[in-house]
């Protein structure tokens, strides 16, 4: 599987120091072949044609550093503490488990402050049944200690001053922010930080301390998010938390605003990463084996070797037998020897896919599947997620080459440009085309994990329409990409609207919101 989400970048910034300067980096020039910002630079070419421009995918976000991140934090804190009467450690506990949003906690405080303060884990449930302590023995240690060396949390469960230190050393090396509380069994009550501070023997765990709060207090936050990115210490602002596409300003990272994850419309956070599960683990290919016999075995040998060959990009031509590599993204392929065109994925005449390409990219499901036994049942699960697994692969592994068409498509104009044939302007409309290429097939990859958790019915016959429509463009604006000598401007331009307003009108109606 070539696409994992796990791998775009560190999961926390516990390496980023937030006591140090922040420096401004010098704008580094996209590398040759770079087009990971197809995003970028071609709404104009697409919506001068004057259709209707509303993109689904609009989403206003901001960029924050530490410092404008912590500076927002600590306002929204001192704020919520003048107004509850709490400190300011322990407004930030409150806001932590409120996941920040002030006007739930000060309604909440209105109709019963106690209860807020109990919810929140600063304050216990009832005093009554806290019994006073005359000795002065520690509960964990069991030693005898002055009554100045035992701390506690308003729960008045006391420990010794020497076990709270060890306590906490070892959880805030453990990687603990918010998460330190009370050492008495079954007592839930978190140590502010005011509390956990001076317990701390060295700067060194300090600063961590530091670290995690912030990472407790940013991932707390509904309208926040930690750039994915690794060692970035960007933080993402948004007014309204939707499954969206944001990019940080710092590292050029793009992902899921609400799993920070690769950015996957129109298939929703939780569908993704179930996809990416069974395709991690070939669930239902160890599914199918086992429900097979010997020869129905050797046959799935025979067609995974056939697939692999398939994603290494190597072919029978269906009419002449010659191999076929396909060396572009476009699944419209001509063999060189006998000039048959034909479909990459179904192997079909070319010829019908003007009107059949809905049949290519659409699943026939089996209506009597549920009637017959175990093993066909097994066979029937292992086709349909083969299906969908074929066209999400071959997308990616087209989003890979087209990337190479790119990279020709920067080289030829600069060429163009150096021998006086017109200005980088003039000819770049063919770089936004083959960026707008990549856009639609991006989002068309990420319709097969959709469609194939959908549930048979209207919705998913309406969405496999607009998909195989989607498809159908994205092919046509493909091979036009890979061929953009023997097409003027007017034509490629025309495409590249087509396709994405299919792409837009797809997004509209089944992205997740």
């Amino acid at each position: 599987m070539s696409v994992d989400m796990n791998s775009q970048g560190s999961d926390s910034n516990e390496d980023y120091d937030p006591n140090c300067e922040e420096e401004e980096e010098e704008e580094e020039e996209d590398e040759p072949g770079d087009i990971e910002d197809y995003y970028v630079g071609v709404a104009n070419d697409v919506e001068q044609q004057g259709a209707d421009s509303f993109d689904p995918e609009e989403y206003l976000f901001t960029c924050l550093t530490y410092r404008e991140s912590e500076s927002a934090l600590n306002e929204q804190m001192a704020s919520l503490a003048s107004l509850v009467k709490v400190s300011h450690s322990v407004a930030k506990l409150i806001l932590v488990h409120f996941h920040w949003q002030v006007s739930e906690i000060l309604e909440r405080h209105k109709l019963n402050s106690p209860q807020l303060l109990v919810d929140a884990r600063v304050q216990p449930l009832s005093f009554k049944h806290v019994m006073a302590h005359s000795s002065h023995h520690c509960a964990v240690c069991m030693q005898f200690v002055r009554k100045e060396n035992l701390l506690c949390l308003p729960c008045q469960h006391p420990f010794c001053r020497s076990c709270w230190e060890q306590h906490c050393t070892v959880l805030v090396k453990d990687g603990a922010g918010v998460g330190i509380s009370c050492m008495a069994q079954e007592c839930l009550l978190r140590a502010p930080e005011d509390f956990v501070f001076p317990l701390l023997p060295n700067e060194e765990l300090k600063d961590k301390y530091k670290r995690y709060l912030f990472r407790d207090y940013v991932e707390s936050h509904y309208q926040l998010q930690l750039c994915p990115g690794a060692d970035c210490p960007m933080v993402i602002q948004v007014q309204e938390p939707k499954a969206r596409r944001v990019q940080c300003n710092r590292c050029s990272e793009v992902f899921c605003f609400r799993c920070r994850q690769m950015y996957h419309a129109p298939t929703d956070c939780a569908t993704i990463r179930k996809w990416l599960t069974k395709c991690a683990d070939d669930s239902e290919t160890a599914n199918y084996i086992s429900a097979h016999t010997k020869d129905d075995v050797l046959l799935e040998k025979a067609s995974r070797q056939l697939y692999s060959q398939r994603a290494d990009c190597l072919l029978l031509c269906p009419k002449c037998n010659i191999c076929i590599e396909k060396n572009g993204g476009c699944n419209h392929m001509q063999c060189s020897k006998c000039k048959h065109d034909f479909c990459w994925m179904c192997l079909g005449d070319w010829k019908t896919h003007g009107s059949e390409y809905y049949e290519c990219s659409r699943y026939k499901e089996n209506p009597d599947i549920v009637n017959q036994s175990q093993q066909a049942q097994a066979r029937e699960a292992l086709k349909k997620y083969l299906f969908y697994f074929e066209r999400w692969e071959n997308h990616n592994k087209s989003l890979q080459l087209e990337a190479q068409t790119y990279q020709q498509i920067q080289e030829k104009i600069q060429e163009r440009v150096m021998n006086n044939l017109g200005t980088w302007i003039d000819w770049q409309y063919l770089q936004n085309a083959a960026k707008l290429l990549a856009k639609c097939r991006y989002t068309l990859q990420y319709t097969y994990p959709y469609a194939y958790y959908m549930e048979s019915g209207p919705r998913k016959k309406l969405f496999e329409y607009q998909q195989a429509q989607l498809e159908a463009e994205i092919e046509n604006l493909s091979w036009k990409v890979e061929r953009a000598d023997s097409y003027d401007r007017g034509d490629l331009e025309n495409q590249m609207h087509i396709a994405e307003q299919r792409r837009r009108t797809l997004l509209k109606d089944f992205h997740d919101t």
